[in-house]
């Protein structure tokens, strides 16, 4: 009832989960990953204990495949069971029980598993596979490709309902909250990796965005505008984004562009205006430049 791909990127050592399944809120079940440790889908006639129990594993120096034996060891129903580990170092243990629902199956490449059951057709597996290992991008939208290619090629039989995907950084900070860089769940929707692949869009957008403050405590003021620019135009349709993007161009003297920006934002919701004065009372926002921003704002809309 559901088709999975664990996976480890080779050039940024990303560790990823990424779901789609007839079954509401599936995210909360099937994907599990800790940074440098290694990731696990368990799905099927689902045990959840798999997930944090083989993460802590292979934390604990298990190899993918040791881990996958332990955990089909102590399990009373391993035949009815579907689960795929990747460790750090990129070994792909997967098993697929003679009980799981057909059609159900697997597929291993170079670090990464594709494994699905109940699915409409028994080719599905391959097409991710195939999907994958064409798609040259990060891995988030390599493991988005292989979920397509999942649904193109018919997926869950039953039809679809929820999605989700958890990626981890490939540098362990030991903060394993700040290391969960991409964490994305479409709990029920018509379509899920529609929706999926939409929010993974302003996932990125906000991490552009995000990237820019980085850049610029770095010094480069114009690679940092660049990024903030960059953010805009992957999410125009976020008037967060525009604000605070615009607002962040206007304290580094670009005052028309950062106000047309911002102007996005007003036009949805004038108590962006007021965002501006609270700035101000904690001072995060100088008060003349405040004080510029909203006279050109008012001047482009005609009202405050």
């Amino acid at each position: 009832m559901t088709y999975s791909i664990v996976a480890r990127d080779k050039e940024t050592g990303e560790l990823g989960v990424a779901v789609q399944s007839h079954y509401f809120q599936v995210g909360p079940v099937v994907p599990w990953a800790l940074a440098g440790v290694g990731a696990v889908a368990t799905q099927s006639m689902v045990n959840v204990s798999f997930g944090p129990l083989g993460v802590e594993y292979m934390r604990l120096g298990y190899t993918a495949e040791q881990a996958l034996k332990a955990l089909l060891a102590a399990d009373s129903q391993p035949e009815s069971r579907q689960v795929a580990l990747v460790d750090a170092a990129g070994n792909v243990a997967v098993h697929t029980g003679a009980k799981c629902i057909p059609a159900a199956g697997h597929r291993t490449g170079d670090g990464f598993s594709c494994q699905a059951n109940l699915m409409e057709k028994d080719t599905v597996w391959d097409a991710m596979h195939e999907a994958y290992n064409s798609t040259d991008a990060p891995l988030a939208e390599r493991m988005m490709a292989a979920l397509d290619a999942a649904e193109a090629e018919g997926g869950d039989i039953r039809g679809k309902q929820s999605a989700a995907m958890l990626v981890v950084t490939g540098k362990p900070t030991g903060h394993s909250w700040e290391d969960r860089i991409i964490e994305l769940r479409v709990e029920d929707a018509p379509d899920p990796l529609a929706e999926l692949r939409r929010l993974l869009r302003l996932k990125r957008a906000y991490m552009t965005l995000n990237e820019a403050d980085s850049i610029d405590k770095d010094g480069d003021k114009a690679a940092a505008m660049a990024s903030l620019r960059k953010a805009t135009k992957m999410a125009p349709e976020m008037v967060e984004i525009q604000f605070w993007a615009g607002l962040s161009l206007a304290e580094e003297g670009q005052l028309d562009e950062g106000v047309q920006l911002m102007a996005r934002a007003v036009a949805k919701d004038t108590r962006w205006i007021e965002t501006l004065n609270r700035l101000v009372a904690v001072d995060r926002l100088s008060v003349d430049l405040a004080g510029k921003v909203k006279a050109q704002l008012t001047a482009s809309s005609g009202r405050l």
